[in-house]
């Protein structure tokens, strides 16, 4: 059986930046700019992103000689929490993962795109294939003769990315190549998620000439998909932890707001008890988080911690969103009600790298085998 370090840290530096980003993402994100900006190309305010960029954001887990802070993963999911309670929109997690694979780029490949996301260069990552496998090394597009060929999908923030990291197999081995955007000018098909604070597309990567310059490969490639995996793993769990205290929030709000039989429907007692089951779902998630980032930042074997993370947190949200939408009753379903955007969050992260089926198989594994 796996050894299980249950060990939670949460540095003042985490604390600060969880006050700083909690007020910025209240600011920059009340739920009238979320919505308007569902129907915009982008999907998100360059204007908003420009400020993150100033406050080092983009750059927090870049190493200091390439411009950034050097900071871990720990402080990049306690950046996102926030942004899931309000469902900011911004191209912040794609960057951010694409960034942990590219730590694992030659030395002059870091050089190249690392301090251009410092000053604010979005990157995002391509790795999904059109059969849905979520194992990262189960590859289909290829990359021989330094011309690649296939298809990629569900790349999240595709139409606004700078730098691409796209997963390919090179001599039937794992491999990544580093593409930025004119290379992908007219090879992008926009996709229809069912969150739609969230922009993906398909990429076409048929005859898109490369160099040997642009690719990853050997062990570094397996280490990069890895980091993209737990990155993602980690993220997910943050931005849903974060959607649990903001659709909770929605929830009693209603419930203290509406009124039936001359009694606020809040003093109910079997919705009080749904509304108690997500606050406890919440503090679990925190923790599962919180050990999780712990041992990313410690350098610590953290794939148990992650998938458990990932399952858990996703599980109370989808079911915290249902039961928002469920108690608003027939407005729950409309598309003015703030709950279904949340519950369309829940639904998308439920399912990105994994749903909880699929952790909790992994797990036993990792547990029991």
């Amino acid at each position: 059986m796996a050894a299980l370090s249950h060990r939670i840290s949460f540095t003042d530096e985490q604390a600060m930046l969880l006050e700083t980003a909690t007020e910025f993402c209240r600011e920059k994100s009340p739920i009238r700019a979320v919505r308007n900006l569902l129907g915009s190309d982008t999907g998100f305010d360059r204007a908003v992103w420009d400020e993150m960029v100033a406050l080092g954001w983009s750059g927090i887990a870049i190493p200091e000689h390439h411009g950034g802070s050097g900071l871990t993963r720990a402080e990049v999911a306690t950046i996102t929490e926030p942004m899931g309670r309000h469902l900011l929109a911004t191209p912040f997690v794609s960057t951010q993962i694409a960034v942990q694979a590219l730590l694992h780029g030659s030395a002059a490949q870091q050089a190249a795109t690392l301090p251009r996301i410092v000053q604010g260069a979005i990157a995002t990552v391509a790795v999904f294939e059109a059969d849905g496998d979520w194992d990262l090394n189960a590859i289909g597009a290829n990359g021989n003769a330094l011309r690649l060929d296939g298809m990629k999908t569900l790349v999240v923030d595709a139409g606004v990315a700078d730098i691409f990291v796209v997963s390919v197999r090179v001599d039937g081995t794992p491999a990544l190549v580093i593409l930025d955007n004119a290379d992908l000018q007219g090879r992008k098909l926009a996709e229809t998620i069912i969150d739609e604070t969230r922009r993906s597309a398909r990429l076409d990567l048929t005859g898109i000439a490369i160099t040997s310059d642009q690719l990853i490969t050997g062990a570094a490639a397996r280490d990069a998909l890895r980091a993209i995996r737990d990155t993602a793993l980690l993220l997910a769990a943050a931005e849903a932890a974060g959607g649990i205290a903001g659709v909770l929030d929605v929830t009693v709000d209603y419930l203290n707001t509406r009124t039936t039989f001359g009694r606020k429907i809040g003093s109910y007692q079997s919705l009080k008890h749904a509304c108690a089951d997500i606050l406890v779902g919440l503090e679990r998630s925190r923790s599962h988080l919180y050990h999780a980032a712990t041992l990313c930042a410690g350098n610590e074997a953290p794939e148990i911690a992650l998938r458990m993370a990932k399952a858990e947190a996703t599980d109370v949200f989808a079911y915290a969103g249902d039961r928002a939408v469920q108690f608003h009753g027939g407005f729950g379903f409309t598309w003015e009600c703030d709950a279904q955007l949340f519950l369309r969050r829940a639904m998308w992260l439920q399912y990105t790298h994994g749903d909880a089926v699929h952790h909790r198989r992994k797990l036993a594994d990792l547990l029991l085998g």
